[in-house]
């Protein structure tokens, strides 16, 4: 009696966790084979939990083979326990409650990486370079940033006491902080290189992203954008909807943005762009690399199928998988694939994922074999489609660019300074002592001096050893890149995230060269432009 008890209750258990909503309904339809399954399933489960060596609990017996299911479908459908499908939930909304902070591990603390202008921690005077000591009395030198970040967010109004260590105060400053509202921004970083050029980049797509782009496209034309470049490097995607809506503001109006096609008829949807926006009618330029993923691919994948923009970077990493979220019982839900997507020129975007291993340590740069391959055949990059302008274009594993541009390595030296915080803690020092003589200027510049004082400051802080820093330092490109970061983190201090990527983008090659390419995406976007009235005058002839 106390088996079948058992029996009856993790089946029950397993049906409703794995069915919930979703499933409830075709329950009864299960036929014969799917009932032996869950009949052994369910054998297997007490089997398990009465034999095994150490204390398991049903739930994380049920949790575990769930999880085992996923991976045998494909690397992208996965089970979703009720913490990881909350996240995922406040990911893609377009605002949360809670300071108004960038966090981050800082030599192993918690660390406040800027305030959001206009947020409650801002509003305090809390600053860069501040850590987190204490939230709600509970310490966080031991914290990782997740349970952090877990632990200052909260419900809108609501208070939570923070202690904080700032460099030249000895005693550690108190603070009560009452949340508020605070946006998801997804488009991090917006502004003008040169009264010209624009720069704008995604970090991914939630509910806001087109609204958050359609806006700052706005502003940048005010600012006098002629050209921009759009960066969608180590953007890993996020919701179609907002995919298809920012890439409504680049594409002609009409054409095809993405397809959708799956085993189910009601997985075939096509998406075409409609009359929301302003034609943009600017050269663009488009970064992407082997982070570049799913929503992103779909937009790097229109604006260069329709022959609206150049695409420069390193291939990227080929998530062409649509994901469904279903809700299930006990607050948990289940991302399945139910179609793959597909560029407007019949581009499928997925890659081979029949290795898990090689799909996962995927990098997106060409190996030794395919640089020692210089006259690779066409059908070494996989089936060839066309543009609208008949330019050729790979399908089958992500978006190849336009132009390859790889990034630059760095030292072991500069590495080792970044695992350690040492331009981002010295920075903060600096800009302290700037504003203690007078404030800092948006014209400042490292000098002799600084350089110097790094050097002395590595020693004291014992963050590598004298040798390694005079010998590091006595090269040029290290000391410029040093001194680089450095200004970097004091313009963030001093101005926020805009100032401190400007300086950053100085020295990013990808960023630099791709500066080198809007004469060419001026060309192929006049070609479009012909393209384009030529498709308006037929239209228009076949209507009269």
């Amino acid at each position: 009696m106390r088996t079948s008890w058992r029996r009856t209750a993790i089946l029950l258990f397993s049906l409703s966790l794995l069915g919930g909503g979703f499933f409830g309904a075709h329950l009864q339809a299960l036929d014969e084979e799917a009932r032996e399954s869950m009949r052994l399933y369910t054998e297997l489960v007490t089997v398990a939990h009465d034999n095994y060596g150490a204390d398991v609990a049903y739930k994380d017996l049920v949790y575990a083979s769930v999880n085992g299911m996923m991976r045998a479908l494909d690397p992208h459908s996965s089970f979703l326990p009720p913490r990881a499908y909350a996240d995922m939930r406040e990911r893609q909304q377009s605002s949360f409650y809670g300071l108004g902070i960038l966090v981050g591990l800082r030599d192993g603390r918690v660390t406040v990486i800027t305030p959001i202008e206009g947020g409650p921690a801002s509003r305090l005077g809390i600053r860069a370079g501040d850590i987190i000591d204490t939230i709600n009395g509970e310490s966080t030198e031991s914290m990782n940033i997740d349970d952090a970040v877990s632990l200052l967010k909260g419900p809108k109004d609501t208070s939570v006491d923070i202690t904080l260590l700032r460099q030249g105060i000895e005693d550690s400053l108190a603070m009560t902080v009452i949340r508020d509202e605070i946006p998801l921004t997804t488009v991090r970083y917006a502004y003008m290189f040169d009264p010209e050029t624009a720069y704008m980049r995604i970090t991914d797509f939630n509910r806001g992203t087109g609204k958050e782009v359609a806006d700052n496209l706005e502003r940048l034309r005010g600012e006098g954008m002629k050209r921009l470049l759009l960066d969608l490097r180590n953007n890993g995607g996020g919701l179609l909807d907002q995919a298809i809506e920012v890439a409504d503001q680049f594409v002609p109006k009409g054409t095809r943005i993405v397809e959708t096609r799956g085993r189910t008829r009601g997985s075939h949807q096509t998406y075409f762009a409609e009359e929301r926006y302003v034609d943009l009618d600017v050269p663009v330029v488009v970064l992407v690399n082997s982070g570049t993923a799913s929503a992103a691919e779909i937009l790097s994948g229109a604006i260069q199928d329709h022959d609206v923009g150049l695409v420069a970077g390193t291939p990227t990493w080929g998530k062409g998988l649509v994901q469904t979220v279903y809700t299930l019982s006990y607050g948990a839900g289940v991302a399945l694939t139910t179609a793959r997507y597909y560029t407007p020129s019949g581009r499928l975007i997925q890659r081979d994922y029949s290795s898990f291993y090689d799909y996962y340590s995927y990098t997106g740069l060409p190996g030794e074999a395919e640089e020692a391959e210089s006259d690779a055949t066409t059908a070494d990059k996989g089936p060839v489609f066309k543009t609208d302008l008949g330019r050729e274009v790979y399908g089958g594993g992500g978006i190849t660019p336009d132009v390859l541009v790889e990034p630059d390595e760095i030292s072991p030296f500069l590495q080792l300074m970044h695992a350690r915080s040492a331009f981002f803690r010295y920075g903060i020092e600096v800009h302290d002592k700037l504003e203690a003589k007078g404030g800092v200027s948006d014209r400042w510049k490292p000098t002799a001096d600084v350089a110097e004082g790094f050097k002395a400051w590595l020693l004291k802080e014992e963050i590598a050893k004298p040798e390694d820093v005079e010998e590091a330092m006595a090269i040029p490109e290290t000391r410029d890149y040093a001194l680089r970061q450095i200004r970097a983190e004091v313009f963030n201090a001093a101005f926020g995230q805009n100032a401190w990527h400007r300086v950053i983008a100085e020295g990013d090659t990808q960023v630099q060269k791709a500066l080198d390419l809007f004469d060419r995406s001026a060309e192929l976007l006049a070609s479009r432009q012909e393209l384009q009235s030529e498709i308006d005058r037929q239209a228009e002839l076949k209507k009269n």
